[in-house]
Protein backbone atom coordinates (compact mmCIF):
# COMPACT_ATOMS: atom_id res chain seq x y z
CA UNK A 1 0.00 0.00 0.00
CA UNK A 2 1.23 3.54 -0.72
CA UNK A 3 2.73 5.12 2.36
CA UNK A 4 0.37 8.10 2.41
CA UNK A 5 -2.72 5.91 2.24
CA UNK A 6 -1.31 3.47 4.81
CA UNK A 7 -0.77 6.14 7.45
CA UNK A 8 -4.08 7.87 6.70
CA UNK A 9 -5.99 4.59 6.97
CA UNK A 10 -4.35 3.92 10.35
CA UNK A 11 -5.73 7.23 11.58
CA UNK A 12 -2.50 9.20 11.83
CA UNK A 13 -3.97 12.11 9.90
CA UNK A 14 -5.45 13.19 6.60
CA UNK A 15 -3.49 12.49 3.45
CA UNK A 16 -2.39 16.14 3.54
CA UNK A 17 -1.20 15.72 7.15
CA UNK A 18 0.63 12.52 6.30
CA UNK A 19 2.31 14.07 3.27
CA UNK A 20 3.69 16.79 5.56
CA UNK A 21 4.98 14.16 8.02
CA UNK A 22 6.83 12.40 5.23
CA UNK A 23 8.19 15.65 3.84
CA UNK A 24 9.49 16.57 7.32
CA UNK A 25 11.42 13.30 7.53
CA UNK A 26 9.35 11.88 10.38
CA UNK A 27 8.51 8.65 8.53
CA UNK A 28 11.28 6.07 8.19
CA UNK A 29 11.90 2.38 7.80
CA UNK A 30 12.99 0.17 10.70
CA UNK A 31 16.62 1.18 10.13
CA UNK A 32 15.87 4.90 10.32
CA UNK A 33 16.05 5.63 6.59
CA UNK A 34 13.61 8.33 5.53
CA UNK A 35 10.86 7.11 3.21
CA UNK A 36 9.57 8.89 0.13
CA UNK A 37 5.98 9.87 -0.56
CA UNK A 38 5.56 7.26 -3.29
CA UNK A 39 6.95 4.39 -1.18
CA UNK A 40 4.84 1.23 -0.93
CA UNK A 41 5.11 -0.40 2.51
CA UNK A 42 3.54 -2.56 5.18
CA UNK A 43 2.68 -1.16 8.61
CA UNK A 44 5.19 -3.39 10.39
CA UNK A 45 8.06 -2.01 8.28
CA UNK A 46 7.37 1.70 8.96
CA UNK A 47 8.28 3.98 11.86
CA UNK A 48 6.80 7.38 12.73
CA UNK A 49 9.06 9.55 14.88
CA UNK A 50 11.04 6.39 15.55
CA UNK A 51 8.04 4.49 16.90
CA UNK A 52 6.42 1.42 15.37
CA UNK A 53 3.04 1.96 13.75
CA UNK A 54 -0.19 0.46 15.03
CA UNK A 55 -1.02 -2.91 13.44
CA UNK A 56 -2.61 -2.80 10.02
CA UNK A 57 -6.09 -4.15 9.21
CA UNK A 58 -7.00 -7.11 11.39
CA UNK A 59 -6.14 -5.38 14.66
CA UNK A 60 -7.95 -6.68 17.75
CA UNK A 61 -7.77 -5.07 21.17
CA UNK A 62 -9.27 -5.74 24.58
CA UNK A 63 -10.52 -2.91 26.77
CA UNK A 64 -11.53 -3.14 30.41
CA UNK A 65 -14.55 -0.87 30.08
CA UNK A 66 -15.35 1.25 33.14
CA UNK A 67 -18.82 2.26 34.27
CA UNK A 68 -20.34 5.28 32.51
CA UNK A 69 -18.97 4.79 28.99
CA UNK A 70 -21.03 3.86 25.93
CA UNK A 71 -19.93 1.70 22.99
CA UNK A 72 -20.62 4.41 20.44
CA UNK A 73 -18.93 6.99 18.24
CA UNK A 74 -21.77 9.48 18.65
CA UNK A 75 -23.11 9.94 22.17
CA UNK A 76 -23.60 13.07 24.29
CA UNK A 77 -21.84 11.35 27.19
CA UNK A 78 -18.53 9.57 27.53
CA UNK A 79 -17.63 6.99 24.87
CA UNK A 80 -15.17 4.09 24.95
CA UNK A 81 -13.07 5.70 22.20
CA UNK A 82 -12.00 8.36 24.70
CA UNK A 83 -10.03 5.62 26.49
CA UNK A 84 -8.02 4.81 23.33
CA UNK A 85 -5.54 6.79 21.24
CA UNK A 86 -7.50 9.42 19.32
CA UNK A 87 -6.28 8.08 15.97
CA UNK A 88 -8.04 4.74 16.59
CA UNK A 89 -11.37 6.44 15.99
CA UNK A 90 -10.27 7.43 12.49
CA UNK A 91 -9.00 4.06 11.23
CA UNK A 92 -10.25 2.72 7.91
CA UNK A 93 -11.63 0.04 8.12
CA UNK A 94 -13.39 1.31 11.22
CA UNK A 95 -12.44 -0.02 14.66
CA UNK A 96 -15.74 -1.28 16.09
CA UNK A 97 -16.90 -2.86 19.36
CA UNK A 98 -17.51 -6.61 19.16
CA UNK A 99 -21.02 -6.54 20.57
CA UNK A 100 -21.91 -3.86 23.07
CA UNK A 101 -21.83 -3.41 26.81
CA UNK A 102 -24.43 -1.13 28.38
CA UNK A 103 -23.27 2.19 29.80
CA UNK A 104 -23.43 0.78 33.34
CA UNK A 105 -21.89 -2.61 32.48
CA UNK A 106 -18.14 -2.94 33.01
CA UNK A 107 -15.45 -5.33 31.92
CA UNK A 108 -14.16 -7.09 28.84
CA UNK A 109 -14.89 -5.37 25.54
CA UNK A 110 -13.21 -6.48 22.33
CA UNK A 111 -12.76 -4.05 19.44
CA UNK A 112 -11.58 -4.85 15.93
CA UNK A 113 -11.49 -3.60 12.35
CA UNK A 114 -11.87 -7.19 11.09
CA UNK A 115 -15.52 -7.39 10.08
CA UNK A 116 -15.41 -11.14 9.43
CA UNK A 117 -13.99 -11.84 12.88
CA UNK A 118 -16.56 -9.54 14.49
CA UNK A 119 -19.34 -11.45 12.75
CA UNK A 120 -17.99 -14.84 13.82
CA UNK A 121 -17.78 -13.79 17.47
CA UNK A 122 -21.24 -12.24 17.61
CA UNK A 123 -23.04 -14.80 15.43
CA UNK A 124 -25.54 -16.77 17.57
CA UNK A 125 -24.68 -19.99 15.74
CA UNK A 126 -21.11 -19.97 17.10
CA UNK A 127 -22.21 -20.04 20.75
CA UNK A 128 -19.20 -18.08 22.06
CA UNK A 129 -19.47 -18.17 25.89
CA UNK A 130 -19.55 -14.89 27.77
CA UNK A 131 -19.14 -14.82 31.55
CA UNK A 132 -20.54 -12.08 33.78
CA UNK A 133 -20.11 -11.31 37.46
CA UNK A 134 -23.47 -10.10 38.83
CA UNK A 135 -24.50 -8.28 42.01
CA UNK A 136 -28.23 -8.57 42.69
CA UNK A 137 -30.70 -6.39 44.55
CA UNK A 138 -32.15 -9.33 46.45
CA UNK A 139 -30.86 -12.72 47.60
CA UNK A 140 -31.11 -15.59 45.16
CA UNK A 141 -34.06 -17.89 45.72
CA UNK A 142 -32.10 -21.07 45.01
CA UNK A 143 -33.83 -22.24 41.85
CA UNK A 144 -32.23 -19.81 39.39
CA UNK A 145 -29.47 -22.21 38.29
CA UNK A 146 -32.05 -24.82 37.30
CA UNK A 147 -34.20 -22.26 35.49
CA UNK A 148 -31.27 -20.87 33.50
CA UNK A 149 -29.89 -24.33 32.67
CA UNK A 150 -33.22 -25.72 31.51
CA UNK A 151 -33.26 -24.24 28.04
CA UNK A 152 -36.93 -23.42 28.63
CA UNK A 153 -36.69 -19.80 29.79
CA UNK A 154 -38.69 -17.44 27.58
CA UNK A 155 -38.04 -13.74 28.07
CA UNK A 156 -40.87 -11.24 27.91
CA UNK A 157 -41.76 -10.08 24.37
CA UNK A 158 -39.71 -12.90 22.78
CA UNK A 159 -40.88 -16.04 21.00
CA UNK A 160 -37.73 -18.17 21.23
CA UNK A 161 -36.50 -19.73 24.46
CA UNK A 162 -32.97 -19.03 25.69
CA UNK A 163 -30.19 -21.51 25.28
CA UNK A 164 -29.03 -23.12 28.54
CA UNK A 165 -26.83 -20.92 30.73
CA UNK A 166 -24.61 -21.79 33.69
CA UNK A 167 -25.04 -20.03 37.05
CA UNK A 168 -22.43 -20.22 39.82
CA UNK A 169 -23.50 -18.78 43.18
CA UNK A 170 -20.77 -16.78 44.92
CA UNK A 171 -22.84 -15.57 47.87
CA UNK A 172 -26.56 -14.85 48.44
CA UNK A 173 -26.52 -11.74 46.24
CA UNK A 174 -23.55 -12.37 43.97
CA UNK A 175 -23.13 -14.89 41.18
CA UNK A 176 -21.31 -15.71 37.98
CA UNK A 177 -23.38 -16.36 34.86
CA UNK A 178 -22.13 -17.80 31.56
CA UNK A 179 -24.32 -17.41 28.49
CA UNK A 180 -23.79 -18.32 24.84
CA UNK A 181 -26.11 -15.74 23.29
CA UNK A 182 -26.13 -11.97 23.18
CA UNK A 183 -29.73 -10.86 23.25
CA UNK A 184 -30.69 -7.33 24.19
CA UNK A 185 -30.03 -6.79 27.94
CA UNK A 186 -30.08 -10.56 28.25
CA UNK A 187 -28.54 -11.03 31.70
CA UNK A 188 -30.65 -8.29 33.26
CA UNK A 189 -33.81 -9.68 31.69
CA UNK A 190 -32.99 -13.22 32.84
CA UNK A 191 -32.83 -12.14 36.46
CA UNK A 192 -35.89 -9.94 36.02
CA UNK A 193 -37.72 -13.10 34.92
CA UNK A 194 -36.91 -14.62 38.32
CA UNK A 195 -38.13 -11.55 40.21
CA UNK A 196 -34.72 -10.03 40.86
CA UNK A 197 -32.79 -6.99 39.66
CA UNK A 198 -29.16 -6.71 38.57
CA UNK A 199 -27.38 -3.94 40.47
CA UNK A 200 -23.92 -4.33 38.88
CA UNK A 201 -22.79 -6.33 35.88
CA UNK A 202 -19.19 -7.06 34.88
CA UNK A 203 -18.03 -9.19 31.94
CA UNK A 204 -14.92 -11.11 32.92
CA UNK A 205 -14.36 -13.37 29.92
CA UNK A 206 -15.34 -14.01 26.32
CA UNK A 207 -14.53 -17.35 24.77
CA UNK A 208 -11.12 -18.29 26.14
CA UNK A 209 -10.02 -14.68 26.68
CA UNK A 210 -10.08 -13.14 30.16
CA UNK A 211 -9.29 -9.68 31.49
CA UNK A 212 -6.47 -10.95 33.69
CA UNK A 213 -4.83 -8.03 35.50
CA UNK A 214 -5.89 -5.41 32.95
CA UNK A 215 -6.99 -2.37 34.99
CA UNK A 216 -10.29 -0.54 34.40
CA UNK A 217 -9.97 1.95 31.55
CA UNK A 218 -6.87 0.25 30.14
CA UNK A 219 -6.47 -1.69 26.92
CA UNK A 220 -4.04 -4.00 25.19
CA UNK A 221 -3.63 -5.49 21.74
CA UNK A 222 -4.47 -9.16 21.37
CA UNK A 223 -1.89 -11.52 19.93
CA UNK A 224 -2.83 -14.11 17.29
CA UNK A 225 -2.78 -16.66 20.11
CA UNK A 226 -5.26 -14.56 22.10
CA UNK A 227 -7.55 -14.27 19.09
CA UNK A 228 -7.38 -18.03 18.53
CA UNK A 229 -8.38 -18.54 22.18
CA UNK A 230 -11.72 -16.83 21.51
CA UNK A 231 -12.69 -20.04 19.81
CA UNK A 232 -14.21 -18.95 16.50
Amino acid sequence: MRLIRLLANLGYGSQKDVRAMIRDGRVTDADGKELAVDTRAKAEDVRLDGEALDPGPGMVLMLNKPDGYTCSTADPGRIVYELLPERFMHRNPVLAPVGRLDRDTTGLLLMTDDGALLHRITSPKNHVPKTYECTLARPLKGNEADIFASGDLLLRSETTVLKPAVLEVLDPQRCRLTIVEGRYHQVKRMFAATGNHVETLHRSSLGGVTLGDLAPGKWRLLSPEDVAAIGV
